[in-house]
């Protein structure tokens, strides 16, 4: 079986991380779609054994949580009757947990918006932190329990719960608009947060990054996920990549050097390099 090298895999998962397209990447590359879709699963599993094994004993003082929304398959007005509460159907929602210092992606899991979905995070989050740090998430009452469940008290906990007016706009226009946020207001959960740095800013920037970065989340378009599998898939390209690959531009490095777990920008060859074979793999 001809085998591509690491330097046309790599070109391929390039174009994966910077928001194109199975289509796309296939035209771009000159690779079959098939190939990049096998790509992007290797790719993708590798990846999210990469972060299991290098991200943990996180030492950070702030950490922010949100959740972004997605669909796969379709719709969720238009899910089938007999597939309806079935993830990979419908409604899909990324959980995330960002290290306000470093920028770091600490924790993601894909799932329902549910308590159960929030105490997956919560307890991965808490295994891969190795201090105390002070927690701040939106107001979703899902995180209320999840966090005490996951850290007791040994947490600064505050949730950041945000008003919002009608959205701006006139008819179909409002569809369209962000509801405008006439103001916010700040509670202290669990222990004594620092109420000056009880913000959502940098995790919900981060949904733009995931936004821009993958393909899959661009809104009214037909590159949403068919399959939940290729959807985590991508995820799990995608947080390896920005983590350990790309340089922030406010930090002058990755998120994974400012938090100390690598000591080099991993190219697009090395983080390729995962997905192959032990005995074919070329150590950096």
């Amino acid at each position: 079986m001809n085998r591509l090298s690491i330097q046309e895999r790599a070109k391929i998962l390039g174009c994966l991380v910077e928001g194109n397209s199975i289509r796309a990447t296939a035209r771009m590359t000159g690779a079959d779609k098939k190939t990049v879709l096998r790509l992007l699963a290797e790719f993708g599993a590798a990846c999210r054994k990469l972060h299991d094994e290098k991200v943990c004993n996180v030492k950070s003082l702030r950490v922010q949580c949100d959740e972004i929304w997605a669909f796969c398959h379709a719709k969720e007005k238009n899910v089938p009757a007999d597939c309806k509460g079935v993830l990979g159907f419908g409604d899909v929602w990324t959980w995330t947990a960002l290290c306000s210092d470093s920028k770091l992606i600490i924790s993601y899991h894909v799932g329902f918006r549910d308590a159960q979905d929030a105490l997956h995070l919560t307890d991965d989050l808490q295994k891969r932190l190795a201090n105390r740090v002070q927690l701040t998430t939106d107001g979703h009452k899902a995180y209320m329990v999840a966090v005490e469940e996951s850290f007791g008290g040994d947490v600064d906990y505050a949730m950041l719960i945000k008003l919002y007016g009608a959205p701006q706009g006139e008819g179909n226009e409002r569809r369209y608009s962000p509801s405008e946020c006439t103001g916010a207001r700040k509670e202290r959960m669990i222990g004594n947060p620092d109420r000056k740095h009880i913000s959502t800013s940098h995790v919900e920037r981060m949904n733009l990054n995931i936004r821009m970065g993958v393909r899959r989340f661009t809104r009214l378009t037909n590159a949403f996920s068919k399959k939940i599998e290729n959807h985590i898939h991508a995820l799990s390209l995608y947080f390896a990549y920005y983590n350990f690959g790309r340089v922030h531009q406010t930090l002058r490095v990755t998120p994974a050097m400012e938090a100390g777990l690598t000591d080099h920008i991993w190219s697009l060859e090395e983080l390729a390099a995962l997905a192959e074979p032990v005995e074919k793999r070329v150590l950096v």
